[in-house]
């Protein structure tokens, strides 16, 4: 590829998995589809990361950052950096099926018109075992916004988007530990269809790590749900939604749903000021 820019840039970002790094970086390495870069941005670890690496010698660029804790942080600075039109990311605990990047660059070369970004299936595993997706109901190609507002309804490992597209948008944000995934696919699904390959080209191993060694981020905090209400909340505040009131009353619908359940849970663990101040923002976002 010398002389002359990648078509992708495949992004890693890791923390402290100096093993699952390696095995996800592999994966890469054993794609079908060869006009890549691989840029793996390790988050400031302290296991060794960088020397275990090593194995794969140039075929791929370490960039090392103090440590944030932000995976949006730290995915962004992988996409600063990146030479391809395309984007792909892999979080360093997942794994890519080989013909991955073939199937979606064969997605966008055929459908030059079409949409700007496209994610497949997952396989989830958990000790081994597949994991059944079989109540996984949710829209996942064309406009996915209303779905995306429940849930955060795109991997991040699946996902390949051209990089003027995320560059625009702005990319992940950095100041969210969690959710930053939820926030991006609201902004980049508001007014823009996505598309979708119907095969399961990307391996979840379920988490016993999250960002690093660290316990899995919803034992951490003991719910994520308030991560997606800050997220939304924002982008309603703002006024992002604003140009369609259709999707806007849906986004602040979808916020007081939020914040009611948010409320009630912290009703049962016994945390009533809390529950007050979500029950409050519940009826204000009620209020169209």
């Amino acid at each position: 590829m010398a002389g002359r820019s990648p078509l992708v840039s495949v992004i890693i970002p890791t923390y402290n998995r100096k093993r699952l790094v390696r095995e996800a970086a592999a994966s890469v390495l054993a794609q079908t589809f060869r006009d890549f870069e691989l840029i793996v941005v390790d988050d400031g670890s302290t296991d060794a990361t960088e020397e275990s690496l090593a194995a794969h010698g140039p075929a791929l660029r370490c960039l090392r950052l103090e440590h944030s804790g932000m995976p949006g942080l730290v995915r962004n600075r992988g996409a600063r950096a990146a030479r391809g039109r395309y984007l792909a990311f892999l979080d360093s605990d997942d794994l890519w099926l080989p013909e991955k990047l073939e199937l979606q660059m064969g997605f966008f070369q055929t459908n030059p018109l079409g949409p700007r970004l496209c994610h497949t299936r997952e396989k989830w595993l958990r000790g081994g075992k597949e994991i059944s997706q079989a109540g996984q109901k949710h829209r996942r190609e064309g406009d996915i916004f209303a779905d995306a507002l429940v849930k955060c309804v795109i991997g991040p490992s699946t996902l390949v988007v051209e990089k003027d597209l995320f560059e625009t948008c702005g990319g992940f944000r950095e100041d969210l530990e969690i959710a930053e995934d939820y926030e991006l696919w609201l902004r980049l699904g508001f007014a823009r269809p996505v598309a979708y390959l119907d095969q399961a080209l990307t391996v979840k191993r379920a988490r016993v790590q999250a960002w690093g060694e660290e316990a899995n981020l919803s034992e951490k905090y003991g719910h994520i749900e308030v991560f997606r209400i800050r997220a939304l909340r924002d982008l309603v505040d703002t006024g992002f939604f604003s140009s369609s009131g259709e999707k806007e009353k849906l986004a602040r619908a979808e916020l007081a749903r939020k914040c009611g359940i948010h409320a009630s849970g912290c009703r049962k663990r016994g945390r009533p000021e809390e529950a007050g101040e979500y029950e409050k923002l519940k009826s204000a976002y009620s209020r169209a």
